[in-house]
């Protein structure tokens, strides 16, 4: 492990720029090259570099804070360091981070989870944190399982409804408020009964091992909620080797737009999936460049802001998003987005809709 990081950390310092280059930024993708939510969401973010004119480089940790924190020490410390770093409070790596940045002279941006009430008080007010965007998590969890609750309803099941929710990791915000969001609608359904809740690590393999013994130590499970597509896709895999059918036996639920959770909807073996989070990345370079040109973030909405990104896909949309294929962004142009020169009353238009119209 010690080698993989010196080799990843070597070949990062080999592709800093060789000399200071107007708004470079930097950002680093806290997932792994074979996750298809962190590689779209790296396509937008260069998709929106290309029309901005942003020097933009994407390093992925791998799912490592160990080699996130590495790779923004390199960053941070080293002689050609970028003009902005961007990242994500992923298994809370923002402190040490916050610690490298110090009298770094690199501006910083978050996204998707920032800071913690906790860490935000001890950490204090930073000039150099020029803002963050993350989307509505808790709301996300609490739609996605209120529309498996809405959709089952016809059924007129006898007695408690059974529920599984399979989570991501412990330590990730988004994680924990989905989770909330999850918590908070099945308070307002008294016959819907939480089984159990399992942290799968976002990965499919886990939950599939997972969901194996679940589905054996509770064979009355009809509604399954995951905090992300691929869990999803396990726990219906391990539900389809049981001899029944993800969609009609048990209803199923998924956040993220992959093509592949896209064609379950479509095909009724996801019942319920939320998205529109992939753009976040995008969004944000949008407001680094409004800052980089002298645009005061907080005259448009706020410096640090949580955006309604998530969101139930219908058939519709997800037909629609197929369509797009990995040029989903091809219709738009990033640099008409932009604050500068907006009236105060103007409020950046980051939703799913803006994508798609």
């Amino acid at each position: 492990m010690r080698r993989f990081f010196h080799i990843t950390l070597l070949l990062f310092a080999a592709v800093l720029p060789c000399g200071a280059r107007a708004e470079s930024v930097l950002f680093l993708n806290p997932g792994s090259t074979h996750e298809s939510f962190w590689v779209s969401y790296s396509q937008f973010m260069q998709a929106a570099a290309r029309d901005l004119g942003i020097d933009l480089q994407i390093l992925y940790s791998q799912r490592q804070p160990e080699l996130a924190v590495a790779q923004a020490r390199v960053a941070l410390q080293g002689a050609n360091r970028p003009d902005y770093l961007m990242f994500v409070n992923e298994q809370y790596v923002a402190p040490p981070i916050l610690r490298l940045a110090q009298d770094s002279g690199v501006k910083l941006f978050m996204v998707n989870a920032a800071l913690t009430p906790d860490q935000q008080a001890l950490v204090g007010e930073r000039p150099d944190h020029i803002g963050s965007l993350v989307p509505n998590d808790d709301e996300g969890g609490y739609l996605m399982m209120k529309e498996l609750i809405r959709l089952h309803a016809p059924r007129n099941a006898a007695g408690p409804i059974e529920v599984l929710a399979f989570s991501g990791l412990k330590v990730t915000p988004s994680a924990q408020l989905r989770e909330q969001g999850m918590q908070r609608a099945l308070a307002e359904h008294p016959q819907i009964r939480l089984r159990q809740l399992v942290y799968s690590g976002w990965t499919q393999e886990r939950a599939y091992e997972q969901a194996k013994q679940l589905f054996a130590r509770y064979p009355e499970v009809s509604l399954v909620w995951s905090a992300n597509d691929e869990m999803a896709f396990g726990a219906m895999r391990a539900y389809a080797e049981t001899g029944k059918v993800p969609g009609k036996d048990a209803l199923f639920s998924a956040v993220n737009t992959s093509p592949a959770a896209l064609q379950a909807l479509l095909d009724g073996r996801l019942s319920a999936l939320i998205g529109g989070h992939f753009t976040l990345g995008g969004w944000a370079l949008v407001e680094v460049h409004d800052y980089h040109q002298g645009v005061e973030l907080n005259r448009y909405g706020g410096r640090d802001r949580q955006i309604p990104l998530l969101q139930l896909i219908d058939k519709k949309q997800a037909r629609q998003l197929l369509a797009m294929g990995a040029s989903p962004h091809s219709r738009l142009n990033f640099r008409t987005l932009s604050a500068k020169g907006r009236p105060e009353s103007y409020r950046y238009p980051f939703t799913l809709q803006t994508l798609m119209h």
